[in-house]
């Protein structure tokens, strides 16, 4: 029952994830499943779903269609999009519905290309697993499918993995680019953020990746096999008030509560002060701390405040709910897949 919420609601899940990451990319995106799981990504985890439009659409899979596998039918209405919107790929993302009756993916994408006659990818999310899962499936689909061709270095070029709003809490870039300009780097490319398919195409010719979320490391990790590039971690355009609060602080015991690579920004903020770093998602040790962790359900990450005695905590508005023993200080750090709270 660790993963049981009494006092949060539920946390973005993979397809969400998926679904973010092929947001503005120019593809045909349907999520497979009966109506419910496409309206929680357009209602509640994609902001951009008010501003930017995409072709996203749910596969609206009747009983006896998930019942008996009728690929066909899913097929057949793709098809008929194809038709009528202009995609340069089309996507299918998972949920629960094709994970319970073991849908084939792979048969299902080659069904497709042979009849849309675009290319297909899958992306294998059941809807039980975290935002940041989707991410990563969809980021190393599309990038080993398009990012395959060699081009030469664009010196000053910057490609940034993992600028979703569910890891931002923005849904444009400007405020990302805003940070990263300097005289070594001129031209800003977050990948699926005010940017397309053609990027990702020329993903080569970044000088170097910027990796903003856990959930772009396995891609950052291809590029440099595949072309060489280098990266390096980190996360531009922290919420400010947090910031400047962290920098105001002398001498305390502090535990910020976000994704593994914002929080460990928001701790390099801090002077005289023991900062421990938590998140509910992916938890990469190569880049924590002695004594971060990874929080595994509600009951978890109240007995490990209580037994570490933190003065104060950064983290969600929404974690408040669970904290109403805790006698120190509570900074708001809003984290968009927690809670639906912008940074802007």
């Amino acid at each position: 029952m660790k993963k049981l919420l009494k006092h949060l609601s539920p946390l973005a899940p993979d397809d969400s994830g998926a679904c973010s990451v092929l947001y503005e990319l120019g593809g045909i995106v349907v999520i497979c499943d009966a109506g419910g799981c496409a309206g929680n990504v357009c209602g509640f985890d994609e902001p951009r779903w008010h501003t930017k439009r995409s072709a996203l659409f749910s596969a609206g899979l009747r009983d006896m269609d998930a019942i008996l596998g009728r690929d066909d039918r899913l097929v057949e209405k793709l098809c008929k999009v194809c038709t009528q919107v202009e995609g340069e790929f089309a996507a299918i993302v998972g949920t629960p519905v094709p994970a319970v009756i073991a849908t084939d993916y792979k048969a299902l994408g080659r069904m497709t290309e042979k009849r849309a006659g675009l290319p297909c990818i899958t992306i294998e999310t059941d809807g039980t697993k975290l935002y940041d899962y989707g991410e990563e499936l969809a980021y190393l689909k599309v990038f080993r499918q398009f990012a395959a061709e060699k081009y030469d270095v664009k010196k000053g070029r910057l490609g940034v993995l993992g600028a979703t709003p569910l890891n931002t809490g923005l849904c444009r870039a400007d405020r990302l680019k805003e940070k990263l300009t300097s005289d070594r780097w001129t031209e800003i490319v977050c990948f699926g953020l005010d940017s397309g398919l053609e990027d990702i195409k020329r993903a080569s010719e970044c000088e170097e990746i910027l990796v903003i979320s856990p959930s772009g490391l396995k891609t950052a990790e291809l590029l440099k096999e595949r072309f060489g590039t280098p990266y390096e971690v980190g996360f531009p355009g922290l919420y400010a008030p947090a910031e400047q609060a962290a920098e105001s602080m002398n001498g305390k015991r502090v535990l910020v509560v976000h994704q593994q690579f914002a929080a460990n920004e928001l701790r390099s903020h801090f002077s005289g002060c023991q900062v421990d770093c938590a998140t509910w998602f992916a938890l990469d040790k190569r880049y924590a701390g002695e004594q971060d962790f990874r929080i595994d359900g509600e009951e978890t990450f109240i007995e490990k405040i209580a037994g570490r005695g933190y003065d104060v905590i950064f983290g969600d508005p929404d974690f408040k709910r669970m904290l109403r023993g805790f006698g120190g200080e509570f900074v708001d750090f809003p984290h968009y897949a927690v809670s639906a709270a912008m940074n802007e």
